[in-house]
Formats: C-alpha cells, structure tokens, sequence
C-alpha cells in the first residue's frame, strides 16, 4: 500500500511503554504526529524523541498527540523514555506491521556492521482529527532527522 497525504490513516493497535493498549482510531479528534524511528537508545533517534520532548507544549497547544513507534519491547522503549524523560507514548511495533502498513519498513539496518534485520525507516506522518494524513516524510537513511518545522507547520494548518 502507498500511502499519501489525503489517505486515510491506516488504524492500529499498539502496546506502550507504559503497558497501555494505544489504537489510532481512538484518537479522532485528535491531531496525531507518528514518529517510525529504528531504535530506542541510538544517536540520532534519541535526538529526534527528545527534539519532540523539548517542543512538547507546541504540540500540547495545538491538541496533537506525539507517538513514536519503533521495533524495540515495550521494556526497552520504557527504559529509554525514563532516561530521557520522554513524556509522550512510545509504541512497540514488535511484530512489525505497522511499520509494514505505513511503507516504513527496511528490511537490513547497518549492512556489513550488525544487519539487524526488519526494523523501521525513520518516518513522520501527520494524522488529522478525522483520521486522514496531512503529513508524509519516509526518510531515505536512519541517520536523517524529520522536517521538524514542516510537521509544526501541517499542525498549525490544521487545528
């Protein structure tokens, strides 16, 4: 499935770091930012949680609701959000379909040095209050952050 702005969202449910059932089609009424990053506790994914964890009252203010989703347990991602102070959801796409379902998959991660196969492209998709995307960013290598003021910006379009 190719998924575009104007497309629905497809609906999931995922397990958080905090041990709660999270389902996408719940939150209408919501505006909601996907975050697909490959690993909790790496470089440049720790940078982009704790990007979002420093503007959290934009997107507060603007009725958005933060997830990220990663392949990583639900006791790995609650860890890491401890250490960081990551006060938004962290999703486990453990068995990985959601990062099937938003074409963020990548089948071999680090190539030649650890080739972890099946983890999540970085990605960031705005979902509006009606369950559409507004947003789609599929990021072409793990070492690239998202368009941080493009996705503030589809937000402020929107609320």
């Amino acid at each position: 499935m190719s998924l575009s702005v104007g497309t629905p969202a497809p609906d999931f449910s995922l397990h958080s770091h905090k041990g709660e059932k999270i389902t996408l089609s719940s939150l209408k009424g919501q505006n909601v930012v996907l975050l697909f990053f490959p690993f909790a506790n790496t470089g440049v994914c720790t940078k982009e949680m704790c990007t979002f964890r420093d503007g959290m009252s934009v997107y507060n203010d603007m009725n958005a609701r933060v997830l990220g989703i990663s392949v990583d347990s639900p006791f790995s991602l609650s860890l890491w959000a401890e250490k960081n102070s990551l006060q938004f959801d962290l999703l486990s796409d453990f068995n990985k379909t959601v990062i099937r379902d938003y074409d963020s998959y990548i089948d071999v991660f680090g190539a030649g040095k650890w080739d972890f196969n099946g983890v999540s492209k970085r990605s960031a998709f705005v979902v509006d209050k009606a369950g559409i995307i507004r947003y789609a960013e599929i990021l072409p290598t793990p070492g690239e952050e998202p368009n941080y003021d493009a996705i503030k910006k589809t937000i402020e379009s929107i609320s």
